[in-house]
């Protein structure tokens, strides 16, 4: 653990000089805090380093680690300031922040100085930073991509960095009386005759731009839509003179209030009272009372709010802190007459139809002067009562608060008395009293000894150059036994042994006397004692396990009383079921934005993550939104009132009384609008097709035309159908010599093959590997062929041929060698395909036209075509022969990918090995999903995917370093457009741990950067890029169109993958 002392004392005193730390380390004796004051008692001075140091960390319950770059300056930590009380507070605290963090988060403080250093620059820097809104993800070229299935909920795009923008809209826009209003919502008839100040300026074009949205929302064609219009509006507008962006939570306030004032322009309109009734407030605004006491003197006053905001730290679940936030100072001096204390509470008169408690879990870090956010666990109900908050219960709720109280402290009495009995001594070490008493009991019972056990090891020990003990018996055991009995001690064994006893081993050598007891046990005790010692050890240890099982059951039954004490009717009034949970993963000032939203007419959660709108369930949504797993927790949670239906009550047809779906819920103005787009959206698929088409006649041209230059057999065979990988023919040129090559060798093997295997025969001649066994099989056959006929002949050759194939499958080889990549039944065998497929397959191959050049072959051909015409298609399933034969097809091709992809990243040209790797995993592992031997070895290719990823990853960070405009527009391109839409294909699968790691690597790397000092452009391209890297969504981003494969025969196939298979073989075992 020492590295991660020196990492801590290195965060807090600023100090880089790694042997002053060790030396303030090894003089505390490891104890951090008197290093740490070592350390300033000394003002010790800090040397200016110009590299970045790493460092490791580790997260809790895991074995991952992550290497962490940070900036050795002072500018970032500052804790070199003159006065010296002033820094010994600043670290006291420090340390007091650091261990309290730990007890309630479990996280550690290597863990906080990543984020620190993450948020400290970003703070820095912000004030000159001028974002520019850019486009985090690539359309997908193919607009089947972007089309919306069904009804299914539509995504939103995330444009410059707004995945806040999607959570919050999303949520607001799954109120169907939310979506209404705004849908609905007409600009005041005079507006154009109204003052153009400010206000209006940008609430009437941003309300037209969300109706807009909303209108695309319900009724588009596509996936997901591009929001940038009301997005740049809502930006530009909440830039304060410092060019510094707001707050998320600001967004959500500024958001309501331009609501608020558009609908409050209508409403002053469309009546003449004096307070018209805005929709935007009847909908999120409530009312609260105050009641208090300011020195001694009581008030009220009523209060407006809307987001109601709540604090975190310290409190357990959403009851706890409302109850902190309902209750402010000394609140007993609220029932006292005559008190000069001060204390306020708050009490609901008038709750919003839709409540949004805004959870502060951020807090300003005093000793480092920079937010950080607080990941401690908060739990929350699907349904929440309120009745306890309300103003006509205050009287209940006080009494029933004073019992909790009461019973609060009786519990912590109880707890302690308990604990008195759980961690029992006076000394350090405490252990349960009724584990002690039975200590006691087996001490006092164990058998007693009259003699010292130091005696009784020290007499069994042997002297240096004796005979050991062990080699003679006891002296008990000498009296009594007969001289006959004795070991015989030659004067030679004695020596032997003595020689070998010259270095003495008590702890070996010497055996414990069978009358010692293994266990301490007392000198001397009598039996009157001993029966008395039981009898009150056993009676103590009953009354202890008594009193501690009552003090449990009362504590639990108090824990059981306080739980209940709001359950009774009157209490259960008042219900809000839970809408919406804002999710934020990252730290104060980075991190990533979605949201989880019941569906109220599937009865089911959804989540809202920019483009991917995907189906989840409540223990997806508590593992992310609770927080205390790893970053991600809710910071916004909206409630609406379970009584008040209307919130998200859809809208029927007057008429027929059916509900209104999709585009016939829009108002005629924005039904257009959506017409037109959905009509852009179909020209679209439409050139698509077109364009697909066009590209398949011209591919079927040139396969015509090159059909017409074809005159080999081969091409001919394949030209009718055939599957490719069933005799396709190496690109030598042996082809135009195939037929006088094959009658030869059959010929020849037909004499031959009882003398000379015909395997010896044909290995030097180049035929597909389907060709030679059939070869083969009708050589051997020759002798059944001229004694019964050709159909003899053949069910003899299909016999032998189908048993070599059986064997190959059954053997045991060497990566390199794949007999599955040599025939199609070998892999049809190995994956238990139906017998009938198998059947099929190998008539097809004897029943090949390339084998009606002799007449043996071709009468053997014929039988096997005729038994192919008798197959009934009730007997084959062909949709599931097609579906094999696909699987092989596609076994081939992954192993094309895997080829290719392997023999570039050895050239070291990662861009193009990434892309044929990637095809090759995804197809890989869909393989792999059908069966065990349907694929190639996913450990394999996946870690060449990730190295790959690591090697592009680190030369686009050394571009980046390099600092010249043109090397960093290039790294950033390669992260941008291989490393970041790649990165959720490692962490699809959580179990993937190296994955997991190797992608927090990545991240850390770029982060880090974030510590030094950079050109103002650069930090802005690198704050701009990095929300894109630490996207934390599971989205599998539409990339680079999968790269075309050459054509490979099946000889070469297997000759790359035995020679790219044997490279790797000699690869060291550390490099894999």
């Amino acid at each position: 653990h020492q590295q991660t002392f020196l990492n801590q004392l290195r965060e807090i005193t600023g100090i880089n000089d790694t042997q002053i730390l060790q030396q303030a380390l090894k003089d505390s004796n490891g104890n951090l805090e008197l290093a740490v004051a070592f350390l300033t008692a000394k003002n010790a001075k800090t040397p200016q380093q110009e590299e970045t140091t790493y460092y490791q960390t580790a997260l809790p319950g895991n074995d991952r680690y992550i290497s962490v770059g940070s900036q050795a300056d002072t500018n970032v930590i500052d804790l070199t300031g003159d006065d010296k009380d002033d820094l010994q507070r600043a670290i006291a605290l420090s340390l007091a922040e650091s261990n309290r963090a730990f007890r309630e988060t479990g996280i550690t403080d290597e863990e906080q100085a990543i984020s620190r250093v993450l948020e400290a620059s970003i703070a820095e820097n912000k004030a000159c930073l001028k974002r520019t809104p850019t486009e985090v993800w690539r359309d997908s070229r193919n607009p089947y991509d972007r089309k919306r299935q069904d009804k299914a909920p539509v995504g939103l795009k995330n444009v410059g960095n707004t995945c806040w923008f999607s959570a919050v809209i999303q949520s607001l826009f799954n109120l169907l009386e939310f979506r209404r209003l705004v849908l609905n919502y007409k600009p005041p008839s005079n507006a154009q005759d109204l003052p153009r100040n400010q206000k209006e300026h940008r609430n009437l074009p941003f309300m037209r731009e969300l109706r807009y949205l909303f209108a695309l929302l319900v009724g588009t064609k596509r996936k997901y839509v591009d929001p940038s219009r009301a997005v740049e509006i809502l930006k530009d507008a909440f830039k304060s003179n410092d060019s510094q962006q707001q707050d998320v939570s600001e967004f959500t306030h500024k958001l309501l209030d331009w609501l608020e004032d558009a609908f409050q322009m209508k409403a002053e309109e469309e009546t003449d009272e004096e307070k018209p009734k805005n929709p935007m407030v009847e909908l999120f605004y409530g009312r609260f009372l105050v009641v208090g006491v300011l020195e001694g003197k009581k008030f009220e006053n009523t209060e407006m709010f809307g987001q109601y905001p709540l604090q975190v730290n310290g409190f357990k679940d959403l009851h706890e802190c409302l109850e902190a936030a309902m209750i402010e100072g000394e609140i007993e001096s609220l029932h006292s007459e005559n008190s000069g204390k001060s204390g306020q509470e708050h009490w609901f008169t008038e709750l919003p139809p839709v409540l949004t408690f805004e959870l502060s879990r951020f807090e300003f870090n005093q000793a480092l002067g920079r937010p950080e956010k607080i990941h401690n666990k908060l739990e929350f109900p699907q349904v929440l009562y309120l009745d306890r908050y309300m103003h006509r219960n205050r009287e209940i709720t006080r009494i029933k608060r004073e019992e909790i109280k009461r019973l609060k402290d009786y519990l912590t009495v109880l707890q302690q008395r308990l604990e008195r009995y759980l961690s029992y001594g006076s000394g350090p070490k405490r252990f349960p009293l009724v584990d002690v008493l039975q200590y006691a009991l087996e001490f006092a019972s164990s058998k007693p000894v009259c003699t010292s056990p130091v005696d009784d090891i020290d007499a069994s020990s042997p002297s240096s150059g004796s005979i050991p003990s062990q080699t003679l018996p006891s002296t008990t055991e000498q009296q009594g036994a007969p001289s006959s009995e004795l070991p015989s001690t030659s004067p030679s064994s004695v020596a032997a042994i003595s020689s070998r006893s010259v270095i003495h081993k008590p702890f070996t050598q010497s055996r414990i006397p069978p009358d010692l007891p293994m266990h301490p046990a007392p000198r001397h005790i009598t039996e009157e004692e001993l029966s008395v010692l039981e009898s009150c050890l056993h009676r103590w240890r009953t009354e202890i396990e008594n009193d501690t099982r009552d003090l449990q059951e009362s504590i639990s039954r108090i824990h059981r009383t306080i739980e209940l004490m709001y359950s009774d009717k009157s209490m259960i009034q008042v219900p809000y079921r839970l809408h919406a949970v804002l999710v934020h993963e990252g730290q104060a000032n980075a991190g990533h934005y979605w949201a989880y939203i019941f569906d109220h007419r599937e009865s089911r959660w959804m989540k809202y993550n920019d483009i991917a709108v995907t189906k989840s369930s409540w223990e997806e949504l508590v593992r992310d939104s609770f927080g205390g797993y790893r970053n991600a927790s809710a910071y916004c949670l909206m409630y609406i009132n379970d009584k008040a239906q209307f919130l998200i009550q859809e809208e029927f047809n007057k008429e027929t009384g059916q509900p209104l779906v999709g585009i016939e819920t829009l108002p005629p103005d924005l039904r257009d609008f959506v017409e037109e787009d959905n009509q852009r959206f179909e020209k679209e698929l439409e050139e698509w097709d077109a364009q697909l088409a066009q590209k398949a006649l011209q591919e079927k041209l040139l396969a015509s035309q090159k059909l017409r230059e074809s005159e080999t057999s081969v091409t001919t065979a394949q030209a009718a159908g055939d599957p490719e990988y069933l005799e396709q023919p190496s690109r030598s040129d042996f082809s135009k010599h195939l037929k006088e090559d094959t009658i030869r060798v059959i010929t020849k093997a037909s004499h031959e093959h009882e003398d000379k295997s015909p395997e010896t025969i044909l290995q030097s001649i180049m035929m597909t590997p389907n060709m030679q066994g059939i070869i083969m099989a009708i050589g051997k056959s020759r002798s059944v062929y001229d004694r019964c006929g050709p159909e003899a002949g053949f069910f003899k050759a299909i016999k032998l041929e189908y048993a070599r194939l059986v064997k190959l499958a059954q053997e045991d080889t060497p990566p390199e060698t794949d007999y599955r990549l040599h025939h199609v039944v070998v892999y049809f065998i190995q994956n238990q395909a139906p017998k009938k497929i198998i059947e099929k397959t190998l008539l097809e191959q004897f029943g090949d036209r390339n084998l009606s050049f002799d007449e043996r072959c071709h009468n053997i051909m014929k039988v096997a075509q005729a038994k192919l015409e008798m197959i009934k298609p009730e007997e084959v399933n062909l949709e599931e022969y097609e579906e094999w034969h696909q699987d092989y097809r596609k076994f081939r091709e992954t192993t094309m990918y895997l080829i290719i992809g392997l023999e570039n990243f050895q050239r070291e040209s990662y861009i193009d090995s990434l892309l044929f790797l990637i095809c090759a995993y995804q197809n890989n592992k869909e393989l792999l999903s059908k069966g065990l031997y349907r694929g190639h070895d996913e450990e394999l290719i996946s870690h060449y995917r990730r190295e790959c990823l690591l090697k592009l990853n680190e030369q686009a960070a050394e571009l980046f370093e390099s600092g010249e405009d043109r090397e960093v527009n290039n790294g950033l391109i390669i992260m941008n457009e291989f490393i970041v839409p790649f990165l959720p294909l490692l962490l699809v699968d959580e179990m993937e741990e190296k994955d997991i790691l190797a992608v927090e690597d990545m991240r850390n790397r770029w982060c880090s950067y974030l510590g030094q000092e950079m050109e103002s452009h650069l930090q802005e391209k690198l704050t701009d890029f990095l929300p894109k890297l630490l996207d934390c969504s599971m989205e599998i981003k539409s990339f680079h169109e999968p790269p075309k494969l050459p054509s490979y025969s099946t000889h070469e196939l297997c000759e790359r993958f035995a020679r790219i298979m044997l490279s790797l073989s000699r690869t060291p075992a550390d490099g894999r």
